[in-house]
């Protein structure tokens, strides 16, 4: 995958996220993770008050979302119509939750905007990550965001890495990305709209749009049928 594949507009249709106007200041879409908090609670303060419930500091959810009594929430939250947040699942903040999406038993998110129609069912780790419309995350499945030496996070591209500045920043998954279980996306990991990810993968670097990537770091272009 080269830099212009890595962009926003590349990767998403913002038309599938009330992020839209938020990520459209930037280029690359990790530019947008230092400030997602401050997002979530401009956009919490404007919400209406007859469509979304006010729970505690700085969360809001949508009267039509369902949250188990075992789920934590913290704030800065945002929850939006028709949301399912399973048991047990642990949103530590800076945190938005597209339409229709489900967090599932055991998962945690921290610092993620969640497109619409997005799934991290059961037992997922997703933090300072961005998900598109209608990724999926198989069970088990996690974003690792700190490398293990502790320097700052580059995007690895074809034609050369991109310096992010960041030492926390898990995965990129464009939009309609499914993401085999048990799989490890590692830090700057960006995989492109319409791929697909072998379940038990370690993900490192890119992986182009409509590909699979498979054991072993094997990458093919998807067939058309």
């Amino acid at each position: 995958m080269k830099k212009d594949d890595m962009t926003i507009e590349k990767l998403f249709d913002t038309e599938k996220t009330t992020a839209k106007e938020y990520l459209a200041q930037y280029t690359y879409p990790w530019q947008a993770l230092p400030h997602i908090g401050e997002m979530v609670k401009a956009l919490g303060e404007n919400l209406p008050e007859g469509e979304y419930e006010k729970r505690g500091e700085d969360i809001w959810v949508h009267r039509t979302a369902s949250v188990a009594p075992t789920a934590t929430l913290k704030g800065p939250l945002i929850l939006e119509k028709d949301v399912e947040v399973r048991p047990g699942a642990f949103i530590r903040g800076n945190v938005l939750v597209g339409k229709g999406s489900v967090v599932g038993n055991s998962t945690e998110l921290k610092n993620v905007i969640i497109f619409d129609s997005v799934q991290v069912p059961h037992y997922n780790y997703v933090g300072d990550s961005i998900l598109g419309y209608k990724s999926h995350m198989g069970a088990s499945s996690l974003t690792s965001n700190v490398k293990s030496d502790k320097t700052l996070v580059k995007v690895h591209c074809e034609d050369g890495d991109i310096e992010t500045g960041l030492k926390k920043f898990g995965a990129v998954l464009g939009d309609y990305v499914e993401v085999g279980c048990g799989s490890v996306l590692n830090p700057g990991t960006v995989v492109g709209s319409h791929s697909n990810i072998y379940p038990l993968s370690s993900v490192r670097g890119c992986v182009n749009k409509n590909s699979i990537y498979k054991k072993g770091g094997v990458i093919v272009e998807k067939e058309e049928r």
